[in-house]
């Protein structure tokens, strides 16, 4: 690595170097795994519980693919998936119909927040039981500090520490569907006889 200053060189070679005791993040808070052998490779504040955002997603299609409904059953966009999602946009309308399958795959790619709430609306027992079985799989997983209280990551109220997303990520990775879905570059869904293409909201992919 080579560090370019206009300091002079004889004025910056008076100070010692300061020792690096961890990467040089800016993040309050992070947990750096190393997935093979499960080694912490560095964490900061990495068991303090924090908002999660569209983290949460993991968790709903978690819940929805282990509710084995069927994934090619038809789900309507209603009023109601508006107004659980406050302040964000989308291209679903009101009366739109994708299958199952189909807003999950947009929840995971897009993080299409009607799609999420969409999905957990039509759970088995409806919102309510959607987000219970959420809770229910973070006590399973280990997750001491997560608390799910909607589907799609709007709420700050939805937080989890660092150390246990990882748990969430790693079970959310041994799922092919969610690993499939969230690493997909692109999808085109149908949408009352027009093609919707939406694309991957993560850079890296």
């Amino acid at each position: 690595l080579v560090l370019m200053s206009s300091i002079p060189v004889a004025a910056a070679s008076t100070a010692p170097p300061k020792a690096r005791t961890g990467p040089d993040l800016r993040s309050s808070a992070f947990y750096v795994l190393d997935d093979t052998d499960s080694k912490v490779l560095a964490a900061r504040n990495e068991r303090v519980a924090v908002p999660i955002a569209s983290i949460t997603k993991l968790m709903t299609a978690l819940v929805v693919l282990e509710g084995r409904q069927p994934m090619d059953e038809t789900i309507a966009i209603t009023r109601d998936d508006v107004r659980g999602t406050p302040g964000s946009s989308s291209r679903l309308a009101v009366g739109a119909r994708l299958t199952r399958s189909d807003l999950l795959h947009l929840a995971l790619m897009s993080s299409e927040n009607r799609a999420a709430h969409a999905l957990c609306r039509q759970f088995k027992g409806g919102m309510p039981a959607c987000v219970r079985a959420m809770n229910a799989k973070a006590r399973a997983l280990g997750m001491k500090t997560a608390r799910f209280i909607e589907a799609t990551g709007l709420s700050a109220a939805n937080v989890a520490s660092p150390e246990d997303l990882a748990k969430l990520v790693r079970a959310a990775g041994a799922n092919p569907s969610i690993r499939a879905y969230s690493t997909d570059p692109e999808h085109t869904v149908r949408v009352n006889g027009q093609s919707l293409e939406f694309r991957n909201t993560n850079l890296l992919v």
